[in-house]
């Protein structure tokens, strides 16, 4: 269930370096990524040509990855560049290269067709490097199938039970949401009126009061989720628009699968109020990791459980968000693969009968 022509999240920019390669996992592709002396960032196979030993084991070069076994270079298209041990290069020595691009903190890859990695379709996360919002983040790394990442947060209702002591509050559970979707993206929009804050909210706020709170979740596919998330004082306009009398957040989420049972889950926090405060930065990524930690619980539990029992999943109404977001992987992955074999097809039909 893999959509292999899309960008996908394989580390946070700063963690691609010159001084070493990088080992990811990307749709079951395992990867070797640098960064070359212009400052770009590329990616390779994760296995020399030569002998299969996993590039990301060995060293940085200027533009090349060098090879820790019998030190065969290849540069950033993947072909080779030196072979110590002869005068004449092997002209078959090279390794699969992948596009890449870095923008909004994050580096991307695309793992399927070359020819249709258009830079535009990389994921809108530009909050994370709008000057107007302030924020830090994280990876997890589940032990899980990545849609249950996004199950768990394109269905919120789970906060008023996993996340009782932070975020959680009945009213989520209690209050129906709206669900909208196309083919590619699903929204769902939840507001709670007059409803007294949850202990993280509160803090926030600084105020006492009742709130009115809202949770909007904007899925687009393959596998990033964007919520726009806050609390005002209740009555004073934020559901017709005016958030003045309150605190607003953006939680950034993009969710990169390395197996069928493990992703990659890129987050972060971000608030448009007190910016420039690193010490609350801090206390807002801690307190969300925490958070996270016990959704991890349930979605590596959620995955053991299936792999016993694929069925054990059924829907409620609250799924809707859930199920909308699975049917648009699904068709993309169909599509896809129904591309991938028509291709395959024609190119044998047009081989001549022997």
């Amino acid at each position: 269930m893999f959509q292999l022509n899309a960008w996908y999240a394989a580390a946070w920019s700063h963690e691609v370096s010159a001084r070493g390669p990088l080992a990811r996992t990307v749709c079951g592709q395992k990867l070797a990524l640098w960064r070359k002396s212009d400052g770009s960032a590329a990616a390779v196979r994760d296995a020399c040509w030569h002998r299969g030993l996993p590039l990301s084991m060995g060293q940085v070069d200027g533009d090349s990855i060098v090879c820790r076994y019998h030190g065969l270079a290849f540069d950033s298209g993947g072909r080779c560049t030196r072979m110590p041990s002869q005068d004449r290069i092997s002209p078959s020595a090279c390794v699969r290269s992948y596009p890449t691009l870095e923008r909004h903190r994050l580096t991307w890859v695309w793992p399927g067709d070359v020819a249709r990695a258009d830079p535009a379709l990389v994921p809108d996360l530009h909050w994370n490097t709008d000057p107007g919002w302030e924020g830090d983040g994280a990876t997890l790394f589940a032990r899980c199938d990545y849609r249950l990442i996004i199950d768990n947060l394109m269905d919120l209702t789970h906060e008023t039970f996993v996340h009782s002591t932070s975020i959680g509050h009945r009213a989520i559970a209690e209050t129906p949401a709206t669900t909208t979707h196309d083919d590619k993206t699903v929204t769902v929009t939840r507001w709670m009126l007059d409803i007294d804050a949850p202990p993280f909210w509160r803090t926030l706020l600084g105020r006492p009061g009742n709130v009115d709170r809202w949770q909007i979740i904007r899925f687009e596919a393959p596998c990033t989720i964007v919520l726009d998330v806050g609390v005002a004082l209740a009555g004073t306009g934020a559901p017709a628009g005016d958030r003045s009398q309150g605190v607003n957040g953006r939680v950034l989420n993009t969710v990169t699968p390395e197996t069928s049972s493990t992703c990659m889950y890129f987050w972060t926090l971000l608030r448009s109020f007190r910016l420039r405060d690193q010490t609350l930065t801090t206390q807002m990524r801690d307190a969300n990791a925490r958070i996270f930690e016990e959704d991890r619980a349930v979605v590596e539990a959620q995955q053991r459980t299936l792999e016993e029992m694929p069925d054990a999943i059924h829907n409620l109404n609250i799924d809707a968000g859930p199920v909308w977001a699975r049917r648009a992987i699904e068709r993309m992955v169909a599509a896809e693969r129904d591309s991938t074999h028509g291709l395959m097809w024609r190119g044998a039909a047009r081989k001549p009968a022997k």
